[in-house]
């Protein structure tokens, strides 16, 4: 039996690989011969860089780096297994979190170190990039990235701004040189993990939406605005690229609308290049069953985040999805509609955040523990004869038999695999009829499913 673990990381927690270790340990107390298949996740946002370098197995680089406000910060970016994609997350050099909140100001910061991180995985001769642009600190409308690549800035005299560009000094800007720009960028696949859709400017772009938030007040938002229009304007003028309403562009202060003027960038889902990246569907292929997860399983989980795109890549291939998250909102339910199959929280009552985040290995593999006895009773629920017994099922399917057995129901409408996860192999006693009732009330939504599949399967008349 394999099974495929694949959850995103618990935020200032556990590592994706933490949390698919853990999720492995409580699985492994109930399937102890079964194969298991760890791929740490994200979905482009924070913890990306490093979700991935553990799924390859590649290395994280550190550099020192131009911070937001000009100081030096030591950054790092992964470079992947195959030793030719660099993932980096604009946050580490240009991220939020590196400015005081007394010092936070948007007319000042610049995304100059993020393209130095770019400058130095170019260096190293990769051949694709990931940009992740959550978290800046930024309004600079990806300008200071550029310059960090050779692209120059002349102001009306004509002569290169030198001082890295912040998002108050954008209307200095008079024309747009490209002649010196780093001779690798042209040759490298760029793609953005970008899960917005503002523009570059207006109501909706980077300025109004997310300028607040990094300490614009409401005049200093219209300046900002109004300083982004002047850069849209000027990379239309001498570059014929129109970014000012493209969805994506006002992501990352901008940076999204600079990466499609200044590089050949692709905008995608970050899930989907995650996936991509880990090539989930490969470790998909011939799998009982799969766990994904994340920090806190809400009805927005089935919209572009990590659980989601696990359970969609799980669904091509017709394999049950289980999310375990650290706690449930009480619209979880609603991902039941979206391919994932059942849902388990880490924490099983009310705690303090504090205790929940000390005890979280345990109650991770308590969890994933309980769901894999449910699946047993399921099992064992739906193979019982007619005279109230149980018997146990095997740990090996014969091959002809599995070969033949036809197709069963299909779970959430989803799934079509005709064997699943196999219980652990000990004598079951006899249950009586009422204390089987009594048991079936107790069962989540996903252990009854199993069991009509698996009575469906074994007496398809009944």
């Amino acid at each position: 039996m394999k099974i495929v673990i694949a959850p995103d990381s618990f935020k200032e927690n556990l590592t994706s690989l933490e949390v698919a270790s853990e999720i492995e340990a409580g699985l492994r107390r109930v399937w102890p011969d079964a194969t298991y298949v760890k791929v740490p996740m994200a979905d482009g946002g924070e913890g990306t860089v490093q979700s991935l370098v553990d799924a390859t197995g590649g290395r994280i680089i550190k550099c020192a780096v131009t911070g937001p406000l000009g100081q030096k910060v030591l950054a790092s970016y992964g470079l992947l297994g195959d030793g030719e994609t660099a993932v980096i997350e604009m946050a580490e050099a240009s991220g939020l979190p590196l400015v005081p909140k007394p010092d936070r100001d948007p007319r000042r910061t610049t995304t100059f170190g993020t393209g130095e991180l770019v400058a130095d995985a170019l260096h190293r001769g990769v051949q694709n990039i990931i940009i992740g642009l959550g978290g800046s600190a930024t309004n600079d409308g990806g300008a200071g990235f550029a310059q960090a690549l050779g692209v120059r800035f002349l102001d009306k005299d004509g002569s290169p701004i030198t001082s890295p560009l912040g998002g108050g000094q954008l209307d200095q800007v008079h024309s747009v040189d490209m002649q010196s720009v780093h001779p690798k960028l042209a040759d490298v696949s760029i793609s953005v993990a970008c899960d917005v859709t503002n523009p570059y400017i207006g109501d909706k772009g980077a300025s109004a939406v997310y300028g607040p938030q990094k300490g614009a007040t409401p005049e200093i938002v219209a300046q900002l605005d109004a300083n982004l229009a002047h850069l849209a304007s000027i990379i239309q003028r001498d570059l014929g690229i129109d970014i000012s309403n493209e969805p994506g562009a006002g992501a990352g202060g901008g940076l999204g609308g600079g990466l499609l003027a200044f590089t050949t960038a692709e905008m995608k889902r970050g899930v989907e290049l995650v996936i991509e990246a880990v090539n989930l569907d490969s470790h998909m292929q011939g799998a009982s069953l799969a766990f994904t997860g994340e920090g806190r399983v809400d009805f927005q989980t089935a919209f572009g985040k990590t659980p989601s795109g696990v359970a969609n890549v799980a669904r091509r291939h017709g394999v049950p999805v289980v999310a375990i998250g650290g706690g449930l909102a009480d619209d979880a339910n609603g991902v039941f509609d979206h391919g994932i199959d059942a849902i388990e929280a880490a924490t099983s009552n009310p705690m303090p955040l504090e205790v929940a985040l000390q005890n979280a290995r345990q109650y991770l593999q308590n969890a994933a523990e309980r769901v894999a006895r449910l699946i047993v009773m399921g099992q064992r629920m739906a193979g019982n004869t007619s005279e109230g017994t149980s018997k146990p099922l095997p740990t090996e399917a014969p091959a002809a038999a599995a070969s033949a057995a036809p197709a069963s129901a299909p779970l959430n409408g989803a799934h079509s695999a005709a064997s699943f996860a196999q219980p652990i192999a000990q004598a079951n006693k006899p249950v009586k009829r009422f204390m089987r009732a009594k048991r079936v009330q107790g069962l989540t939504r996903a252990a009854v499913e199993l069991s009509r599949r698996r009575q469906k399967l074994h007496h398809p008349d009944t």
